[in-house]
């Protein structure tokens, strides 16, 4: 089965006020996305492939309410928090956190755990605390990962090296993998790669043979689990990223790179279009 993942972050945020939202007013943003892609993903069979898209908190309500009967849309978080609601103890204390028991009650089916910017902000608080231990990240994604499999939320799970990385990329991913997944049930997740070295403007795109030996990687390591490219399909990847037999699908995030920047619901179609029928 191929999956098709979808990573909004904060394109909600309106123009006006410095973001990249041009499609609709915030409040109705969520049910805009799902209610215009909807219907035109169902001629994809399930069996063959399924979409999931990663909201913003604010938005899970109007996205998860404008689905259809029969809508080939998961709707997923971006995220959950470390600990979750446990009967006869924490019942509630999570100011600012996002317990996985949450998501599951808002209706939430799937999310994203270790996304290179979610990385970025624990190595960040980590090194404001002073602690040198790369590997209490991964400890961490970890126990997120084990509060979102036992609320039966799929995971995203994704993986990635920076630049001054590069040199040590088996030892980097080999770590994030087996601390990310101990003791967790595999068949609730799907890794996504990011070469985070080869993402944002200006950066040399990560070629099909890098992709390759890196998908090869990762199946090997994790015994053939689905892993998708999180380095962000597109129109101008999809062709190539459909004929690498490892890769199981892609992780759309913006679909529009020059001019009015953002996600647009029509490019998003394509894009999968482009995928799907390469």
């Amino acid at each position: 089965m191929k999956h098709i993942y979808l990573n909004l972050k904060r394109f909600d945020v309106p123009a006006e006020l410095g973001g990249v939202n041009r499609i609709a007013d915030v409040r109705e943003w969520g049910s805009y996305i799902v209610k215009e892609t909807q219907e035109k993903l169902k001629p994809y069979a399930k069996e063959d492939v399924e979409f999931a898209m990663f909201f913003p908190e604010i938005h899970l309500f109007s996205a998860i309410g404008a689905k259809t009967e029969e809508s080939p849309v998961q709707v997923g978080c971006q995220g959950v928090f470390r600990n979750d609601v446990q009967p006869g103890g924490n019942f509630g204390a999570f100011t600012t956190g996002r317990p996985a028991a949450a998501m599951k009650a808002a209706g939430c089916e799937a999310v994203i755990i270790g996304h290179c910017e979610e990385r970025n902000n624990l190595n960040g608080i980590l090194a404001e605390a002073g602690c040198k231990d790369t590997k209490a990240v991964n400890r961490i994604l970890n126990q997120e990962i084990k509060c979102a499999v036992a609320q039966g939320l799929k995971v995203l799970y994704c993986i990635g090296e920076k630049s001054e990385e590069q040199e040590q990329w088996q030892e980097v991913l080999g770590e994030q993998l087996e601390i990310g997944l101990q003791d967790v049930d595999k068949s609730m997740v799907t890794i996504a790669y990011e070469p985070v070295w080869s993402i944002g403007p200006g950066k040399t795109p990560a070629d099909k043979e890098y992709i390759t030996k890196i998908a090869r990687f990762v199946k090997e390591k994790t015994a053939g689990m689905d892993m998708v490219y999180g380095g962000g399909l597109k129109q101008d990847n999809a062709a190539m990223l459909a004929s690498i037999p490892e890769i199981d699908g892609g992780l759309i995030a913006l679909t529009r790179f020059q001019g009015e920047i953002g996600y647009y619901p029509e490019e998003y179609l394509e894009i999968i279009g482009l995928y799907m029928n390469a």
